[in-house]
């Protein structure tokens, strides 16, 4: 089984995203602050490593070059809200192997850690399709992300009823709607 360290400041994503990736045969845990981190690496010895950028107190940048002389073998997606190429530059130039922007649906987060797998002979991921209400749900959450939360945007861009967008969201998606 693979073993997957979070190292993710927003408790409540890193629950979800541990959650999320046990269902495709992760085992997870994960760590809210950077003094933590190296230490958790070491105890756990994860196969991959999907790491914030931005923690509470530190950049996670600055633990990229420590978490791999740990483990030289680890597999590290970069998770950031600040994408920018030279962010991207540099996490690649550090030592990460992928490099996604917030927020990530599960699938895409799921297809770097597959590649990074495969290219390391650990290609016993289990790629479970989403149910279609769920990738609906996800697609919503994203688009309402990065209109920073407005309704009335998030429906004209998705082509669909201010109210009918307001019901969607009320809906939280099930453990079935994977």
């Amino acid at each position: 089984m693979n073993k997957l360290l979070i190292i993710e400041d927003d408790v409540s994503l890193a629950t979800i995203l541990a959650r999320r990736l046990t269902r495709h045969g992760f085992e997870c845990k994960a760590c809210h602050n950077a003094s933590d981190s190296l230490l958790m690496a070491r105890q756990f010895a994860p196969s991959h490593i999907v790491l914030d950028m931005k923690l509470a107190e530190s950049n996670g940048l600055s633990l990229i070059k420590p978490l791999r002389l740990l483990l030289p073998q680890v597999q590290m997606v970069l998770l950031t809200g600040f994408a920018s190429i030279a962010t991207a530059v540099e996490a690649i130039r550090l030592g990460a192997d992928n490099y996604l922007a917030k927020p990530v649906d599960t699938q895409t987060l799921l297809k770097a850690l597959m590649v990074t797998a495969k290219a390391s002979g650990h290609d016993d991921i289990v790629e479970q399709p989403l149910n279609p209400k769920r990738l609906e749900w996800e697609h919503i959450q994203q688009v309402l992300a990065n209109n920073s939360g407005n309704v009335s945007e998030t429906a004209r861009q998705l082509g669909m009823h201010r109210r009918t967008l307001q019901r969607k969201l009320l809906k939280k998606p099930t453990a079935d709607n994977r």
